[in-house]
């Protein structure tokens, strides 16, 4: 299973996903009210946990986190 699907995963089991199949990589999760500031940090500590990464309090930004394809790039980047 890849990135973006593991993620997909997690979110529509650990949050309330009315629309689901609606859930694509762009979905703003906090716009759509997927992902509060509360579930970010669930979302992170699944994220450090699964990818063996550490995320920096300076790399809690929606540009990292606020969809399913920003959180594959930014999981890809602390990678390398």
């Amino acid at each position: 299973m890849d990135i973006a699907n593991k993620v997909r995963a997690f979110i529509q089991q650990n949050f309330y996903t009315a629309a689901s199949a609606q859930l694509d990589d762009g979905t703003s999760l906090l716009d759509a009210g997927i992902v509060d500031s509360t579930g970010v940090l669930e979302v992170v500590g699944y994220l450090e946990n699964e990818f063996g990464i550490k995320v920096d309090d300076s790399e809690l930004l929606p540009e990292n986190l606020d969809s399913i394809g920003s959180i594959t790039a930014f999981v890809r980047r602390k990678r390398g």
